[in-house]
């Protein structure tokens, strides 16, 4: 009798785990995404998607059209649902570069790394290693996406790297192919 019972408790158990979670509401409006929904703060507080500000969580671009990629955010522009290619044309309005963005961000989330933007430290995003959240410890790289049909320059490389030696951090670039495949490129500052 006691086993059915403990039978029965796990059933139970396993389809509150299977419950789905709820979706964030976001609001589209000039250029950026924010929420005040509790999920919103639920997820930031997990996985640091998002920044708070003045007790909304606002997204960046490409953490947003991630989000929504992953089935994890509902983006409303007025009362008009976005789907995935509205937004992402809209993004790209907003940032010509938008889609190398996005597939570097990207994969480097479904490696489990933290990825933030960098535009303080004149950089598209910063990341932080495995485990590290950001304000618990500095970030560790600086990442520049880059396409591999793009031309980079000495100059644009040095630049690069006195920016990520002046911040401490380590120099990152993320070249994508044609089959959005990313490789990952760091420079850093040594001395013999």
């Amino acid at each position: 009798m006691a086993k059915k019972q403990k039978m029965k408790n796990i059933q139970l158990e396993s389809k509150q785990e299977e419950k789905p979670s709820e979706k964030i509401k976001a609001i589209f409006a000039q250029e950026s995404i924010y929420s005040e929904d509790k999920a919103a703060k639920e997820v930031y507080e997990q996985s640091r998607f998002g920044e708070i500000k003045e007790n909304k969580v606002t997204y960046s671009l490409v953490e947003a059209l991630y989000l929504l990629e992953k089935n994890k955010i509902e983006i409303n522009e007025g009362s008009k649902k976005l789907t995935f290619d509205e937004y992402l044309v809209k993004a790209r309005k907003v940032q010509p570069n938008f889609w190398v963005r996005y597939c570097v961000f990207r994969d480097l989330r479904s490696r489990g790394y933290i990825v933030k933007t960098a535009l303080k430290f004149g950089a598209d995003f910063r990341v932080y290693d495995r485990g590290i959240k950001p304000g618990e410890d500095h970030a560790k790289w600086i990442v520049y996406p880059v396409h591999e049909s793009e031309t980079l320059t000495w100059y644009d490389f040095s630049a690069k790297n006195r920016v990520a030696h002046s911040t401490r951090k380590r120099l990152l670039i993320g070249v994508i192919d044609e089959e959005e495949d990313v490789s990952y490129w760091e420079a850093r500052w040594i001395r013999p």
